[in-house]
């Protein structure tokens, strides 16, 4: 289940990134610089970053105890 969650966010990312493009250009409250941040932005994968910083415990079950019990 959790390679199915990893692969999954690897194929939505990239279709959330052309949304969101396709988004900013129909936004006529935001100025051309706004746009290219947003733009630039949105290629940065949070998510994956995310997973990888807390060691691939993202998406864990939380039954399993914080600390090893001895």
């Amino acid at each position: 289940m959790k390679k199915i969650a990893e692969l999954l966010v690897c194929f939505l990312h990239p279709i959330a990134v052309v949304l969101v493009w396709l988004n900013l250009i129909v936004r006529p409250e935001l100025s051309g610089t706004a746009k290219i941040v947003w733009a630039v932005l949105a290629l940065v994968p949070i998510v994956p970053f995310v997973y990888v910083l807390t060691g691939g415990e993202l998406w864990e079950s939380s039954s399993k105890p914080a600390v090893p019990r001895r």
